[in-house]
């Protein structure tokens, strides 16, 4: 007889009202790349196709993202988002598989609503 067991997965502390906060706040400072990075695993993080250990990837970049204090603080001009920009890159690298198509349009619909055509 073999005993199953169940597996609980917890998402690390992410608060969705702090992002959609955050980029409003920081869109046009953080620039296009970065807020359609964050846009695509967003979407994908609420894709119930993506995997729970994707979306624990995701929420963790997203967290990152979010908190005021990191490696480069955000007010610094120029420099600021640049190591948000590469956490968010490396994570849509490693999920990038679970970032359909329509997650991909999504975010771009997002985009033209804040930044308008490119």
């Amino acid at each position: 007889m073999t005993e199953e067991r169940s597996v609980v997965v917890a998402e690390p502390a992410f608060d969705a009202d702090r992002l959609w906060d955050k980029l409003a706040r920081f869109a046009r400072r953080a620039g296009r790349i970065v807020v359609e990075r964050a846009l695509r695993l967003y979407y994908a993080a609420q894709d119930p196709r993506t995997p729970p250990w994707a979306k624990r990837a995701i929420y963790a970049a997203l967290a990152y993202f979010i908190v005021p204090f990191d490696l480069i603080p955000d007010f610094v001009p120029g420099v600021g988002f640049t190591d948000d920009a590469g956490t968010l890159l490396f994570t849509l690298f490693v999920v990038s598989a679970y970032v359909h198509a329509d997650v991909k349009l999504h975010a771009r619909r997002k985009m033209i609503d804040w930044f308008g055509e490119p």
